[in-house]
């Protein structure tokens, strides 16, 4: 028994330090913002960073500096928190990053975030050339000119998650596509911009047709995504995809059940050996009182035969 004690007390200072050794090895915070890392200026938008389950409170940093704190409103079911920032400025545009404390550890830092604030300067004009309607294998020049100059000129294609592409140029700059694809199709704007997180009103929107060689009809014309305009306000940009979200959720509950699983093993062999300690001793003790009763009984007898 004593062997099988030691046992059971190694295995519950092994788990202990594994779980110390996994709190200090706190994961990546996610970052993203709603509803568009593209936010007009004086609209509000919501920064969300989301941590590991046991996150007791969680950091904003904005251009390397704290920006903000926030405690999660029903821990441990909420491990995410907001940032409102209530209107978009050219002082609330550019990189953020955040961060969550676990115990007295704080995280690493997550994947930078970059907001823009739009509709600062003039807006820009957009054109395709040679024509709005091409077909499949041929070449098309996206030209995007804001007559206020600028250094820098952006294009943006509505429902596509990647960046912008950028070009450099004072007046206008241009975007140069192909041989194009079916995946080329859809809704074209543009951007200028002075810097990278402050940007002009958008261009008005230019669809781009392509059409198949082969294909009946005209609809092989059309776009094969959303094209309308208030796309550019519910564009949403996240550091993490649902797949790693949700791989980093199973994870931890992963961790978490093999921790409280090892840790009621190790409960309940403490509480059965403490049990058959117990059951041990009272069954020694009755024994020793049966015993002793028998001894006592042998002496009044040697007694009373003495007497007589």
């Amino acid at each position: 028994m004593p062997s099988t004690l030691a046992v059971l007390l190694i295995l519950g200072l092994g788990l202990s330090q594994r779980s110390s050794t996994q709190k200090q090895m706190l994961s990546k915070p996610a970052i993203w913002v709603r509803p568009s890392f593209m936010i007009p200026k004086g609209r509000p938008a919501t920064i969300g960073c989301r941590g590991a389950g046991e996150a007791m409170e969680y950091q904003l940093h904005f251009e390397g500096g704290l920006s903000a704190l926030e405690r999660p409103k029903s821990r441990p079911v909420m491990n995410w928190v907001k940032f409102p920032i209530p209107a978009m400025t050219s002082h609330t545009a550019g990189q953020y990053r955040c961060s969550y404390r676990s115990g007295e550890l704080w995280s690493e830092l997550s994947d930078p975030l970059e907001l823009v604030v739009t509709g600062l300067y003039d807006t820009p004009t957009l054109s395709v050339e040679p024509r709005s309607e091409v077909t499949s294998g041929e070449n098309v020049t996206f030209r995007c000119q804001l007559e206020t100059a600028t250094s820098t000129f952006f294009l943006l294609k509505g429902g596509q998650s990647s960046r912008p592409q950028l070009r450099y140029g004072n007046l206008r700059a241009e975007f140069h596509l192909g041989p194009v694809t079916p995946a080329h199709r859809g809704t074209y704007r543009c951007f200028g911009s002075y810097n990278n997180h402050a940007w002009s009103f958008p261009s008005k929107p230019v669809k781009l047709l392509v059409k198949v060689p082969g294909d009946a009809g005209d609809t092989t014309f059309l776009p094969t995504e959303h094209t309308s305009s208030d796309y550019w306000d519910s564009y949403e940009l996240t550091t993490e995809t649902q797949s790693q979200k949700d791989h980093f959720l199973w994870n931890h509950t992963v961790q978490n059940l093999i921790r409280l699983g090892l840790a009621v093993l190790v409960l309940v062999a403490l509480m059965g050996l403490l049990l058959e300690d117990w059951l041990h001793r009272r069954k020694s003790g009755k024994r020793a009182h049966w015993v002793s009763r028998r001894r006592c009984r042998r002496r009044l007898r040697a007694q009373r035969a003495l007497e007589t």
